[in-house]
C-alpha cells in the first residue's frame, strides 16, 4: 500500500487534531445566552457543541482543542467528569444516564484555551497555533452541525490525503443567501464533488459573488495557514477573517473544496435552531414516534386555525 502524497510530492501527514472555535457572544440568542454559552443550548438533550465534537471523534480526530472566551466555563465543565453526579447515578443504578454523563469526556482528548479578545474566526484559529504546532488540523465551527449520518469530514480528510494543502467544505446556496457566507471561486476537477478553489470573498453582495458556492463550517488546514493569519489585517467587521487567509493560500493552488449536498443545521440562527431540534427529535427511536404523532396533530390544528384557542369554562 502506498502512502498518500501531497500535491508537492511529499507524504501527507495524518490529521489527528481538531479545533472548535466557541468564543462568540451569541448575541442572536439573547437573553438565553446572557449566562449560557450559545454552544451549550440543547439540541434535544445534548448541547450543540457535543454533536460537533462527536463528529470530529467519528472521523478519527482524537485531540480536540476548544477555543472559548469569558463566561464559557460551562463548556469546560461539560467535557469534564462530574464526580458527584456520576456517584449519585451509579448509586441509583441508572446506567443509561450515567453513560450519557460520562460520554462527553470520553470522546477524545479535550483541551481548552481562551481567546482573550473577540477578534474574529481567523484570530480564534490563530489561538490554536501552539497546541497544533506544525501538524495539519481540522476546524469545526461550534454552531454548524452536520447530520450524524453524513461523512463530510471523513471525505474532506480523504481529499486532503490525496491532494495535500487545505480543504474547505462548500455548499450551493440560493443567490439571495450568498451574502451570509464566505463565497468561493472554483474550477472543476475530475471528481464531481471536488473543486479547486481559486479565490474567496467574505460575505459578498449577490452582484459581486463569484459563484453560488458558500463556505460552511468545516475546514482541514495546513499549518502554513498560521503564518498567513499572522500577517492578515482585519477585514470585514474589523475582524481577522479566516476567509482572507485562505484566499491568499488559494492563489498557490493548494486549496480544494468538497461540495456537500447533505443535511446541515445552523444552530446559530433561531429559525434553523428550531428546525434542527424538530428534525433530530423526529429521527430519534426513543422520541420520534410519539413526537411525530403529536407534530402531525399540531400541524393539522394549525391548518384548521385552532392552535392558540382556549376552551371556554363551562357555564
Amino acid at each position: 500500500m502506498t502512502s498518500p502524497h501531497s500535491s508537492a510530492g511529499t507524504p501527507a501527514r495524518a490529521v489527528r487534531k481538531a479545533v472548535v472555535p466557541a468564543a462568540g457572544l451569541g448575541t442572536r440568542f439573547l437573553p438565553a445566552t446572557k449566562a449560557t454559552p450559545k454552544e451549550m443550548l440543547p439540541v434535544v438533550d445534548k448541547p450543540a457543541i457535543q454533536y460537533v465534537v462527536e463528529e470530529a471523534a467519528a472521523a478519527g480526530l482524537d485531540d480536540v482543542l476548544i477555543v472559548t472566551g469569558r463566561h464559557k466555563r460551562a463548556i469546560e465543565d461539560h467535557f469534564d467528569s462530574a464526580f458527584e453526579l456520576e456517584q449519585a447515578l451509579a448509586a441509583k443504578g441508572d446506567a443509561v444516564r450515567l453513560d450519557a454523563v460520562r460520554d462527553p469526556a470520553r470522546l477524545a482528548g479535550i483541551h481548552h484555551i481562551r481567546q482573550g479578545e473577540p477578534l474574529g474566526l481567523g484570530h480564534a484559529v490563530l489561538c490554536a497555533r501552539r497546541h497544533v504546532g506544525d501538524q495539519p488540523f481540522a476546524v469545526l465551527l461550534g454552531d454548524d452541525l452536520i447530520d450524524p449520518r453524513e461523512t463530510l469530514l471523513s471525505r474532506m480528510l480523504d481529499v486532503r490525503d490525496r491532494h495535500g494543502g487545505s480543504v474547505i467544505a462548500l455548499m450551493k446556496v440560493a443567490p439571495e443567501q450568498i451574502h451570509l457566507y464566505g463565497c468561493a471561486a472554483v474550477e472543476t476537477t475530475s471528481e464531481d464533488d471536488v473543486v479547486r478553489v481559486t479565490g474567496l470573498v467574505e460575505k459578498p453582495s449577490r452582484r459581486d459573488a463569484p459563484s453560488s458556492y458558500a463556505v460552511i463550517g468545516r475546514y482541514v488546514l495546513e499549518p502554513a495557514v498560521f503564518d498567513t493569519l499572522e500577517r492578515t489585517p482585519p477585514g470585514r467587521g474589523g475582524e481577522i477573517q479566516l476567509t482572507d487567509a485562505l484566499r491568499e493560500l488559494a492563489t498557490s493552488g493548494t486549496v480544494h473544496g468538497v461540495v456537500f449536498d447533505g443535511l446541515r443545521y445552523d444552530t446559530g440562527d433561531k429559525a434553523d435552531y428550531l428546525r434542527t431540534v424538530v428534525r433530530l427529535a423526529c429521527d430519534r427511536d426513543d422520541l420520534g414516534p410519539e413526537f411525530v404523532a403529536w407534530l402531525k396533530e399540531f400541524v393539522a390544528a394549525l391548518d384548521g386555525g385552532t392552535v392558540g384557542e382556549h376552551s371556554r369554562p363551562a357555564a
